[in-house]
């Protein structure tokens, strides 16, 4: 006789202002058992956890919040990592990398043994590279590995190309493909309103100058909000419980998710069916030639990017093998 699970668990690693959020949004649209909220800063997850705790006690959740460890996380049904260093003044994009990789395999370590069913959700940017290292790092099966990538960008889109149509956002289907980043680029080729192609839904709209006005406002906009109030987390907060929900619920919804390209060599955003195993199936895309020509050029970058990183690391160990023999001596 098959053992059914009663309980369903969330962990989120890192309770910063998107952690934080995210068990928020679960709480509010409770879809699992738990959350765990996981995170080094002590009296920052207790504060969180009570603060949080506070937000079930009128009796329109069933879902408990708790602080927990990293083995309680690595047994978690969905492990989403928000965690990540922040930019130092002056201090290189790849020397960022390097300390966020760091973070990452000192997680993944604590971890262990990690459950084979988990699904790992990679919201801590850059997304794409550290859902690159983290197939690696977790041991986990390829597909059990996503990034939220751009998920969010895509949402903005559908949500400036409402109001320029005058329909809901819902009846837009529209992605923002490639990286999470500068090289993103907007398959315009693909969107409808409707069953309509774009180019019928917006005739006379639809010239040079409206493309590029959206496509620097879906790529700038998270810059903007960063710049006011010095983070974004609503957003991505949503994004990242809506992703989970599409999981347990094995949804088998289409979403642009950062997952890895073997064709590509890297982990970027493509159209995919997700549901309780991760990425079920990639989806295929018809882009035109100059998308073609972005998807590639976007995916030689992050290459390159990737390619840095593995140097940076393999400095840092020798670096810290001369520094034990030094010791030693």
């Amino acid at each position: 006789m098959t053992e059914h699970k009663l309980k369903t668990s969330i962990a989120i690693l890192g309770c910063g202002d998107v952690g934080s959020t995210l068990a928020y949004t679960l709480i509010l649209n409770p879809i699992c058992t738990e959350v765990i909220l996981v995170d080094p800063k002590k009296e920052l997850l207790e504060a969180q956890v009570r603060d949080l705790g506070d937000a079930t006690y009128r009796g329109n959740t069933g879902t408990k919040v708790r602080a927990g460890n990293h083995k309680d996380a690595g047994q978690a049904d969905i492990i989403v990592i928000t965690a990540g260093a922040k930019q130092k003044p002056g201090e290189s994009r790849l020397s960022l990398l390097s300390r966020n990789l760091h973070i990452l395999s000192s997680i993944f370590t604590a971890m262990q043994p990690i459950s084979l069913h988990a699904i790992l959700l990679l919201v801590a940017n850059p997304v794409d590279i550290l859902t690159y290292f983290a197939r690696k790092l977790s041991g986990l099966p390829e597909a059990q590995v996503l990034g939220t990538g751009t998920s969010l960008d895509s949402a903005r889109l559908r949500g400036i190309l409402a109001q320029k149509a005058e329909v809901a956002p819902q009846s837009i289907d529209a992605y923002v493909l490639g990286e999470h980043g500068d090289s993103q680029f907007i398959a315009w080729s693909s969107i409808t309103i409707g069953t309509s192609p774009l180019a019928l839904a917006l005739p006379a709209k639809l010239t040079a100058e409206f493309k590029a006005n959206i496509a620097a406002h879906t790529r700038g906009a998270a810059s903007a909000i960063i710049a006011a109030k010095g983070c974004t987390a609503y957003g991505i907060g949503q994004i990242a419980a809506s992703i989970c929900k599409y999981i347990l619920f094995d949804s088998r919804s289409v979403r642009p998710l950062s997952f890895y390209q073997p064709e590509l060599g890297c982990c970027l955003s493509m159209p995919a069916v997700i549901g309780r195993k991760g990425i079920v199936r990639a989806m295929p895309v018809e882009l035109d030639a100059t998308e073609k020509a972005e998807l590639e050029t976007c995916a030689k970058g992050l290459r390159a990017v990737i390619e840095g990183a593995q140097k940076e690391l393999a400095a840092d160990e020798v670096l810290a093998k001369a520094l034990e023999m030094d010791q030693g001596s």
